[in-house]
């Protein structure tokens, strides 16, 4: 295993816990998992759709930062409060990734931080 880099970016929202918002190892980036506060750690909406964008472009920020793109990810994790949210998620989710989209899982959730409907973590891997 290569060393491990802690990126901070002052795009996203700094941790709220004993955690890094990623880390990067060799030419891969692990991302935390992002909810959506903006960059002064303010929620961003109460709408679903609205919050999965933040989380997005907070990961994609992050990214940024570690020398990465979206188009470099190879896997998302994403966790939601209600899977009738589903739909409306992957239409914002979308507009963030192209074909070959990542890999992927969705998992609802009975509770996420600060109550938030959605977060979201990636991995990179930096060609």
């Amino acid at each position: 295993m290569g060393k491990k880099i802690k990126v901070n970016c002052n795009q996203a929202p700094a941790a709220i816990g004993p955690y890094s918002q990623a880390i990067k190892v060799g030419n891969m980036v692990f991302t935390s998992g992002q909810i959506p506060f903006n960059a002064k750690g303010e929620l961003v909406s109460n709408d679903v759709q609205e919050q999965t964008r933040q989380a997005l472009e907070n990961i994609k920020n992050i990214l940024e930062e570690a020398g990465a793109n979206m188009s470099q990810v190879v896997k998302c994790t994403v966790y939601i409060k209600n899977m009738d949210d589903f739909p409306k998620i992957n239409e914002v989710y979308a507009e963030f990734f192209d074909e070959p989209y990542p890999a992927r899982a969705c998992v609802e959730v009975a509770r996420l931080p600060k109550d938030v409907l959605v977060e979201i973590e990636a991995i990179a891997v930096i060609d």
